[in-house]
């Protein structure tokens, strides 16, 4: 567990209404909640899109994980592509 002690600095908001907290947040995303007027906590966090949010249930991670373990444990093989097209067509 990391601490990082509470510290305090000076921003000043430019004329377009930004301020910079340095670079080793750039490209990050942030949540801004503004507690009181005047009085804002910014969180750095992970956003998850809405048509992305089912890769992160349980069951689901759990079945992704069984194909990785099974896709590791059965690696491809060179096949005769043309007879298996003409299998998977019905053409034997």
């Amino acid at each position: 567990m990391t601490t990082v002690a509470n510290q305090s600095s000076v921003k000043v908001i430019g004329a377009n209404g930004q301020i910079s907290l340095g670079k080793q947040y750039a490209g990050r995303q942030v949540l801004v909640e503004e507690q009181e007027p005047g009085v804002w906590l910014v969180r750095t966090a992970t956003i998850i899109p809405d048509n992305e949010h089912w890769l992160h249930q349980a069951k689901t991670a759990d079945d992704l994980q069984n194909a990785l373990s099974w896709a590791q444990a059965n690696p491809p093989t060179d096949t005769d592509v043309d007879a298996m097209l003409e299998k998977l067509n019905g053409q034997d």
